[in-house]
C-alpha cells in the first residue's frame, strides 16, 4: 500500500499561475489526477480509523500467550496422567461445580488440555460459563465467563478490535477501514509503478527503497511506498477477510454465497424415527447434563464420543447434545491449525447410529476459503508464524502511514507568505479530463462497489462532495486574473 504523493503540489507562485499547471496536466493522465487525489483525501480521512484498526489488531495477535498468562490453570492440568476417565465422571464433577444452567457443549480433554463443559443460563445471554475439568482426575480447576469457547481477556480484545466496546455503533470504524483499505493498497501500487516506471534504471526501488535522494520528502516517500508494495498482498488479505464478517458488507457478502450455493453445509440432526429415550445406564454416572430440551445421562458423551472417534474424528472435538428430544447429538473437528480438520458428524446418542456427516473436503471452495481466511485472520491457521506476519502486517502498516502523514507536512509551504501546517491537495479537475468512455465504464462500477460495500460508496459520495464544497469555494475566493496587454508593435 502507499499514501504516495500524499501532499501533492504547492500551490504555484502568481507569475506562473497558468504555466505550471499546465506542464503538471502535460504530466500526469487524468486518471492518474484522479487517482492521487482520491488517494490524498482517503489517506488523511480514513487513515485515522486504519490506526485504530491496525494497534487493537496487534493488541489481539497476543491472544494465545495472554491464554497462557492469565488463564493457564484453567486451560492446562498440571501433570499429563496415563489415562483420562470417562467423559460421565468429569461432567459429573462439572455439574458438582456448576450446579445451575444446561450444558451446551463439551470438548473432551487432549494432551494437556483440560475438558471445557460449558453451561448456558439465561441472564448470561450470548455468553456462557465454562468449567474447566483434569481428565485424568476429574478435578476442577476453575471456572471462567466465555463467548464462543473465548476467554474473557480474548473476548475483549476481540470487541475491541471489531466495535471499540461500542456494540452496533462501532462495527462502522472497522468496516469503513476494511473497506477502504484494499483500494489504497491498490491505489497506492499504480501511483508508485507510475512514477518508477518513466525510470526502467529505478525499477528496482519498487521493492527497494531509494536512499540517494537525500532527506525530505523524496526520501520519505522511497520508505513509504516500498513499505507499502511488501505489504500489499497481506493488507489485501486483511481487507478481504474483515470484510466477509462485517455488518454490513457481511452481510451481502453472504447472500452471494447463497446465491451461488457456496455456504458451510448444514448438517440434519433429524431423527426420522422420532424422539428416543436415553439408554439405561448404571455405575452412578447419571449425573444430569441438561441440554435445551431436557435431562440426558453424562453417559451418553462417552457413547456419542466413542462413535465419532471410530468415524474417524480425530483430534480435538466438541459435542453439543440435541437441543431438543427427538434430535441427533453433532460432534464436531474443532482443530483450526493447519491442516485444519473440521469434519462433522450426527449421531443417535441412544443407538449410537451415524445418522449424517458432512466433512470439510466436500465443502463448496468458497466455503473452504472463507473458513481458512477467518481463521487467518484471526492468527490461528498457521500457529506462531500466523501471529509474527500478523504483527508484521500491523506494524508496517502504522509506519506507512506516519510517512504519509510525514510527507503531507514535509511538502507544506514554508515561505513567509504562504506559510501553511500541512501540504496543499492535488490538483483537481481528473473527472473533467476522462474521455467519455472511462466515465461510461467506471461510474457503474463504483456504484456497484459502492452497493456491495456501502460504507465506501457513502464515504466515496462524501469524498466528491467534499472535493466540490472545497472547489467551489477556493475560485470564489481566488483573485480575478490582470489581463496583460500585449506590447505595443514596433514600427
Amino acid at each position: 500500500m502507499s499514501l504516495t504523493e500524499l501532499s501533492g503540489t504547492p500551490q504555484p507562485e502568481p507569475a506562473i499561475t497558468a504555466e505550471k499547471p499546465a506542464r503538471a496536466a502535460r504530466r500526469t493522465s487524468p486518471f492518474g489526477a484522479l487517482l492521487l487525489r482520491l488517494h490524498f483525501y482517503a489517506g488523511i480521512l480514513v487513515a485515522p480509523f486504519l490506526v485504530v484498526a491496525a494497534l487493537t489488531g496487534l493488541a489481539y495477535t497476543t491472544a494465545p500467550q495472554l491464554d497462557t498468562i492469565l488463564y493457564g490453570d484453567q486451560l492446562t492440568v498440571a501433570e499429563v496422567g496415563e489415562r483420562q476417565l470417562p467423559l460421565a465422571e468429569q461432567i459429573g464433577a462439572a455439574r458438582n461445580a456448576h450446579p445451575d444452567g444446561s450444558i451446551t457443549t463439551v470438548q473432551p480433554g487432549d494432551g494437556d488440555r483440560t475438558t471445557k463443559v460449558v453451561f448456558s443460563l439465561p441472564e448470561l445471554g450470548e455468553k456462557q460459563h465454562t468449567v474447566y475439568i483434569d481428565p485424568y482426575t476429574a478435578e476442577s480447576q476453575g471456572q471462567l465467563t466465555t463467548s464462543f469457547g473465548s476467554t474473557p481477556a480474548v473476548t475483549w480484545l476481540d470487541d475491541l478490535h471489531r466495535h471499540l466496546h461500542l456494540g452496533t455503533v462501532g462495527e462502522h470504524y472497522s468496516e469503513l477501514a476494511a473497506s477502504w483499505l484494499w483500494v489504497m493498497a491498490l491505489g497506492g501500487v499504480i501511483l508508485w509503478w507510475r512514477r518508477r516506471g518513466a525510470a526502467r534504471a529505478a525499477a528496482r526501488h519498487l521493492l527497494v527503497p531509494d536512499l540517494s535522494t537525500g532527506k525530505g520528502v523524496r526520501r520519505t516517500r522511497g520508505w513509504h511506498a516500498t513499505t507499502g508494495i511488501w505489504l500489499t498482498v497481506g493488507l489485501l488479505f486483511l481487507s478481504v477477510t474483515g470484510l466477509t464478517w462485517s455488518r454490513y458488507a457481511g452481510a451481502n457478502f453472504a447472500d452471494g454465497l447463497d446465491a451461488v450455493n457456496a455456504r458451510t453445509p448444514e448438517i440434519s440432526t433429524s431423527l426420522t424415527a422420532g424422539p428416543t429415550a436415553p439408554a439405561e445406564t448404571g455405575g452412578g454416572h447419571e449425573h444430569g447434563a441438561a441440554g435445551a430440551g431436557g435431562v440426558v445421562e453424562s453417559a451418553a458423551f462417552d457413547r456419542v464420543l466413542g462413535v465419532a472417534r471410530d468415524a474417524g474424528l480425530s483430534g480435538p472435538v466438541e459435542i453439543t447434545p440435541a437441543p431438543e428430544p427427538g434430535s441427533a447429538w453433532t460432534v464436531t473437528q474443532v482443530d483450526n491449525t493447519w491442516p485444519v480438520n473440521k469434519d462433522r458428524i450426527a449421531v443417535d446418542p441412544a443407538t449410537g447410529a451415524v445418522t449424517a456427516r458432512s466433512d470439510f473436503a466436500d465443502w463448496p471452495l468458497l466455503a473452504k476459503l472463507s473458513g481458512l481466511g477467518i481463521q487467518a485472520h484471526m492468527g490461528i491457521l498457521f500457529g506462531l508464524v500466523n501471529q509474527i506476519l500478523l504483527a508484521a502486517l500491523a506494524l508496517g502498516l502504522l509506519c506507512v502511514i506516519f510517512w504519509g502523514y510525514r510527507m503531507w507536512w514535509q511538502r507544506r509551504p514554508t515561505r513567509a507568505d504562504r506559510r501553511a501546517l500541512a501540504g496543499t491537495p492535488p490538483a483537481r479537475g481528473g473527472v473533467r479530463g476522462l474521455p467519455l468512455w472511462a466515465l461510461l465504464i467506471g461510474v457503474p462500477v463504483t456504484v456497484a462497489i459502492g452497493w456491495a460495500l456501502p460504507l465506501f460508496g457513502i464515504t466515496v459520495l462524501a469524498f466528491l462532495v467534499i472535493d466540490v464544497v472545497v472547489g467551489a469555494v477556493s475560485r470564489r475566493r481566488r483573485p480575478a486574473a490582470t489581463p496583460v496587454s500585449p506590447a505595443p508593435a514596433r514600427r
